[in-house]
C-alpha cells in the first residue's frame, strides 16, 4: 500500500513539474500521461484492444479497463461485443454503446516505460507549441527584446527568454548590420505561423512600422494618441520619411517628434544605425502634402490628377536634384509616403510639355470636328483633354465660351457626337475582324480602343485576359545573350495602374468560376495608418 502511494504521489508531482517548467495547463499533462499509460497497456493486452487510462488530478489513483463497442454484428471481438454479451453486463445496453472492463495494475516493462515516454513527450512539446503560439499571435505589431541565440547564413535566431524563438532572416535586417551570439537585438514582429515544426516567429528591423513603433516609445505625445502617425516610407539604412499630424492646435507634431534638442529622433536613429529621418507635417489636401513630403526641396507648382493617383511637381532647375535625390531617393520615399506616382519637372520643361499637349488636343480637335486652328486652340485652352468631354458637356456650359453661341455649341456637340459613332463602329469591326469576342467587355474599365490593343496582342476572350500575366499585359525587360531587350505589353501605355489591372485578372477569374471571391487577397497599402 506503502509502495502504491507513494507512485500516486510520483505521478502527480511529474504532472505539476512539467507544467511548470514548460507553462503549460497541469490538465494537459495528466491527459497526456492517461494516453502513454493506455498506449504502454496496450503492448500487454495487445494493439487492437481499446484501453482507456485515467488518472485522477487530486488522488493520483489510476484506473485501466477496456473498452467494447456494442454492435449487432462482431467483426473485431477485441474491440466489439454483440448486445446480448453487453446485456448480461449492462441491461439497458444498446448498439452504438461502449462497455468498460476494469483490468489490474500492471507493471510496465522497459519498451513499454519508453513508448509511454515518448507519448508524454510528443503531448508536452505540442502543448508547448501551441501555447507559444497563442502567446505570440496576438503580439504581431509589438516591438520585443531579446538575445541572439546563434546566427544562421545571415538569418539571426532571437532567444525570447524561455518562452520560444523567433527569427529574424537576412533581408529584414538593416544593411550591413551584424549581431554575435549574445548579443541584445529589438526587431518588430510583423507575423506569426502556426508550423508542424511549431510556431514560427518572425521578425523585422526593416520594416516601415517598427520605425513608427519606435517614435511610439520615444514620443509620448504619440503613445497618449495626441499625435497620429500617417504613413512611413523607409530605405533602410539609408533614410525614411514620417508623416505625423495632431488635432491639437497647441502641439507642434514635428518639433515634439524631434524633441528638445533632437534627443526623441536621435533615440531612433540611433537604434536605426544612423538612418536619417525626415518628419513630415501631414496634411488632408493632397498637394500641401506633396510639397512637405518633397522636403528639403522647394517645389515651384503642383499639378494633381487624382483619377490617375498621378501629382506632378514643377520645381526650379536649381532645386532639380534635391528633389529627386541621390539615386531618386527622396521622389521615391515622398511617393510612398503619400501614395500618389510622383513626376519631377523643371519649369522649363513642364512648360515645354504644357505647349506639346496644347497642340496635341488642338490637332486633336481640328481631326475630329472638322474645324480651324482658332476653334481648336480655344478648345485646348478651356481644358477639353477629349472628344468625349466636348460630346456630353451640358450644351449651355458649351455655349458660354467666348466667341461661341449657342448655334456653334449645338454644332460642334453634333459633330463630336458623329466622331465618336464612327470611331466606336470602325473599332467594333476591328475587333470582329481580329475574332475577339465581347466577354471583355464585361471588365468596364476597359474601352474599345483599349480592347482593340488587347485583341491585336492575343488576348481575345475574357480566358485569354483571365489567364494572362500583368507583365505580359504591361511589358516586361528581358535579358538574353547579354543583351537586354524590353518586350513590349498591349496595355503599356494605358493609364489603368498594375495593382488595378491584378484585380481586374483575378476578377475575370471569379466570373469564369476558376476562383472564388475568398481566394481573392486585397492588396495592402504601402501607405498605413499607423496609430489612429
Amino acid at each position: 500500500m506503502t509502495v502504491v502511494s507513494a507512485n500516486r504521489l510520483e505521478l502527480l508531482q511529474i504532472a505539476d513539474a512539467v507544467a511548470r517548467e514548460k507553462g503549460i495547463d497541469r490538465k494537459i499533462v495528466i491527459e497526456a500521461m492517461e494516453e502513454a499509460i493506455g498506449k504502454a497497456a496496450k503492448a500487454r493486452y495487445g494493439a487492437e484492444t481499446n484501453i482507456k487510462a485515467e488518472l485522477n488530478p487530486k488522488t493520483g489513483e489510476l484506473r485501466l479497463a477496456r473498452l467494447q463497442e456494442v454492435v449487432d454484428v462482431v467483426e473485431n471481438y477485441a474491440t466489439q461485443v454483440t448486445v446480448e454479451e453487453a446485456r448480461q453486463k449492462n441491461p439497458a445496453a444498446e448498439a452504438g454503446d461502449f462497455i468498460s472492463d476494469p483490468l489490474p495494475p500492471l507493471d510496465f516493462g522497459r519498451v513499454a516505460a519508453q513508448a509511454a515516454k515518448q507519448v508524454i513527450t510528443q503531448k508536452v512539446r505540442e502543448a508547448e507549441r501551441d501555447r507559444q503560439y497563442d502567446e505570440f499571435k496576438d503580439r504581431v505589431g509589438e516591438i520585443i527584446n531579446g538575445a541572439v541565440k546563434r546566427v544562421e547564413y545571415g538569418n539571426v535566431v532571437v532567444d525570447l527568454g524561455g518562452r520560444g524563438e523567433a527569427i529574424c532572416r537576412r533581408d529584414e535586417l538593416l544593411p550591413r548590420e551584424t549581431f554575435r551570439t549574445g548579443d541584445r537585438i529589438r526587431a518588430y514582429v510583423y507575423d506569426v505561423r502556426k508550423e508542424t515544426r511549431g510556431p514560427q516567429v518572425f521578425l523585422s528591423r526593416t520594416h516601415p512600422l517598427f520605425m513608427a513603433k519606435l517614435f511610439m516609445q520615444e514620443v509620448p505625445e504619440i503613445y497618449e494618441g495626441l499625435i497620429e502617425i500617417k504613413s512611413v516610407a523607409r530605405d533602410p539604412g539609408s533614410r525614411a520619411k514620417i508623416a505625423v499630424y495632431t488635432r491639437d492646435g497647441s502641439i507642434d507634431p514635428v518639433g515634439a517628434c524631434v524633441g528638445m534638442r533632437g534627443i526623441r529622433v536621435q533615440a531612433v536613429v540611433q537604434e536605426l544605425g544612423g538612418e536619417k529621418v525626415d518628419i513630415i507635417p501631414w496634411s488632408p489636401d493632397a498637394a500641401t502634402f506633396v510639397v512637405n513630403a518633397l522636403q528639403p526641396a522647394e517645389v515651384s507648382k503642383v499639378v494633381l490628377d487624382e483619377d490617375a493617383d498621378r501629382i506632378d511637381v514643377v520645381v526650379d532647375e536649381s532645386q532639380l536634384s534635391l528633389a529627386i535625390g541621390r539615386r531618386g531617393q527622396n521622389v521615391r520615399l515622398a511617393s510612398q509616403l503619400t501614395g500618389f506616382n510622383i513626376d519631377i519637372l523643371t519649369e522649363a520643361e513642364e512648360s515645354e510639355r504644357r505647349q506639346k499637349e496644347f497642340s496635341t488636343r488642338t490637332e486633336l480637335y481640328m481631326g475630329a470636328l472638322d474645324v480651324d486652328e482658332v476653334v481648336g486652340q480655344l478648345l485646348a485652352s478651356e481644358g477639353f483633354s477629349t472628344v468625349e468631354e466636348l460630346a456630353y458637356i451640358e450644351l449651355d456650359d458649351l455655349a458660354q465660351i467666348e466667341g461661341f453661341d449657342a448655334e456653334t455649341a449645338e454644332e460642334l456637340q453634333t459633330r463630336a457626337r458623329n466622331f465618336l459613332e464612327q470611331r466606336d463602329a470602325k473599332l467594333l469591326a476591328e475587333l470582329k475582324a481580329l475574332g475577339a469576342d465581347d466577354t471583355v467587355a464585361q471588365l468596364e474599365v476597359f474601352n474599345l480602343e483599349t480592347r482593340v490593343a488587347l485583341a491585336k496582342a492575343g488576348v481575345k476572350t475574357l480566358e485569354d485576359f483571365a489567364d494572362s500575366t500583368t507583365d505580359e499585359l504591361f511589358g516586361y525587360i528581358e535579358k538574353k545573350d547579354g543583351e537586354t531587350r524590353k518586350i513590349s505589353g498591349p496595355l503599356m501605355n494605358s493609364e489603368l495602374a498594375r495593382a488595378e489591372v491584378d484585380q481586374l485578372i483575378l476578377k475575370s477569374r471569379v466570373i469564369l468560376g476558376w476562383i472564388t471571391e475568398d481566394d481573392i487577397v486585397q492588396p495592402e497599402s504601402e501607405v498605413e495608418e499607423v496609430v489612429a
